[in-house]
C-alpha cells in the first residue's frame, strides 16, 4: 500500500460529501493548548475551535461535533456523563473519527482503570461489565454504542503516530494498539483505519516538534496540519472504497437516520 499522506491535498477532496462528523477523542482531539506560567506550572486548555475537527469543518463545509476531553480514555465514555446528548437523534453523525489510545495506554502501563489490554475475541463474547475492564472491550463497546444509534455510520479509527523516542514497552503497546485497530474492519461494517502508526512522520523529530508542538500537545499549526492529514487520508479511503460511500446521503436525512431509504 502506498503512503496515503505522502502529499497532503490542498482542497477538501471527497470529504465534503460527509455533512456531519463526530470527533471522539482526548486532548489531542480537543485542540488542547499547553501553557506554562511564570512559576513553571503547567496549564491545559481545551480550545475546540482549534481542534482538528473544527479545522476539518471549516475547510470542508461540514458540521463537526466534538466529543472529547483532555485526559479522556475509551473507558470514560461509559464512566462519565459529559456528553449526555451524544446519541440524541439531532446529534447523530454520518461519520465518526475515533482517536483514542494515548491516555488508555498510559493507564495500562500504570495498571490503572484497565486490568489488561484485552482482545477482540474476548470483547465480542464477554458481558458489558466484563468488557469495561479492558481497553479493547471499552473501545469495541463504544463502536457498538454508535452503531446502535446510527447503524450505517462510517467510522474512521486512528492508530498512534510514530515516535522514535518511545521506549521498548511503549512501542510494544503502540504496536498492539495498531494491530487491534487494523483488525476492526474484519468485525464491523464500514470501518476504516487512518494508520498513522504506519505512515506518519516521526512525531518526536526536532523539525516536527519545533513546528507543530507546544509541550506535550500540538500548537494551532499542528492541529491544522492534523486536519489536513485526516482530510487527505479520508479522501484516499473514499476514492478507494467508492461503493461504500455512494449512498452516504441516506445515512442522515434532516438530522435523523433514514430507516425508510432503500440501500
Amino acid at each position: 500500500m502506498k503512503n496515503p499522506i505522502k502529499k497532503l491535498i490542498k482542497d477538501e477532496g471527497y470529504v465534503s460529501i460527509i455533512r456531519t462528523l463526530g470527533c471522539i477523542g482526548d486532548s489531542l482531539s480537543s485542540g488542547e493548548h499547553e501553557s506554562t506560567d511564570e512559576q513553571g506550572n503547567k496549564g491545559y486548555n481545551d480550545y475546540y475551535e482549534y481542534s482538528w475537527g473544527q479545522f476539518i469543518a471549516r475547510k470542508c463545509g461540514l458540521t463537526a461535533r466534538n466529543y472529547s476531553r483532555g485526559g479522556y480514555t475509551a473507558f470514560d465514555f461509559f464512566d462519565r456523563k459529559d456528553f449526555p446528548d451524544m446519541f440524541d437523534k439531532e446529534n447523530l453523525c454520518q461519520a465518526y473519527i475515533i482517536a483514542l489510545g494515548a491516555n488508555d495506554l498510559k493507564r495500562i502501563q500504570k495498571k490503572e482503570t484497565y486490568q489488561a489490554f484485552g482482545s477482540l475475541e474476548h470483547a465480542f463474547n464477554a458481558p458489558f461489565e466484563e468488557n469495561l475492564k479492558t481497553f479493547v472491550g471499552c473501545y469495541v463497546n463504544l463502536i457498538k454504542k454508535i452503531r446502535e444509534h446510527q447503524p450505517k455510520s462510517r467510522i474512521f479509527v486512528v492508530t498512534m503516530p510514530r515516535k522514535k523516542s518511545y521506549d521498548k514497552a511503549t512501542n510494544e503497546l503502540h504496536r498492539q494498539h495498531a494491530e487491534f485497530l487494523r483488525a476492526l474492519p474484519n468485525f464491523f461494517e464500514f470501518i476504516y483505519v487512518i494508520d498513522l502508526n504506519m505512515f506518519s512522520e516521526d512525531y518526536s523529530a526536532k523539525k516536527f516538534v519545533d513546528k507543530y508542538m507546544l509541550g506535550g500537545h500540538m500548537n494551532a499549526i499542528g492541529y491544522k496540519y492534523t486536519a489536513d492529514l485526516f482530510i487527505t487520508y479520508i479522501d484516499y479511503i473514499i476514492r478507494n472504497n467508492l461503493d461504500d460511500f455512494r449512498q452516504i446521503g441516506f445515512v442522515l436525512k434532516d438530522g435523523v437516520y433514514n430507516h425508510g431509504a432503500k440501500w
